[in-house]
């Protein structure tokens, strides 16, 4: 089982990179999600899941995977570089997608 170390996404309905600039240690789920029959709520008996280090940086977090001997795997997650548009570019004629409402 290997541990995950990767940057957070930003949440959907959050316009800036707040909170994503921490690298997480994460364990993923190693046993199957249950239903309890007398409740009817989804539950697992994996504590290791819930475990969730925050770091400032990669560095710090490979060195406390490292230091500990947890395997891990580092997923980085691609730069995003934001397209500069401007509000005259909705009504431009060479659009290439048309302008539905």
């Amino acid at each position: 089982m290997f541990a995950v170390i990767r940057q957070p996404v930003p949440d959907v309905i959050q316009s800036g990179p707040r909170g994503s600039e921490e690298w997480k240690l994460e364990f993923p789920r190693t046993k199957p999600l249950e239903i309890d029959p007398l409740t009817g709520n989804i539950g697992s008996k994996d504590v290791l899941h819930e475990v969730d280090l925050s770091f400032e940086t990669r560095e710090q977090a490979i060195a406390y995977a490292k230091a500990n001997n947890i395997p891990y795997r580092l997923i980085e997650k691609p730069k995003h570089k934001p397209v500069g548009r401007s509000y005259g570019d909705n009504f431009a004629f060479e659009r290439k997608f048309p302008w539905t409402h």
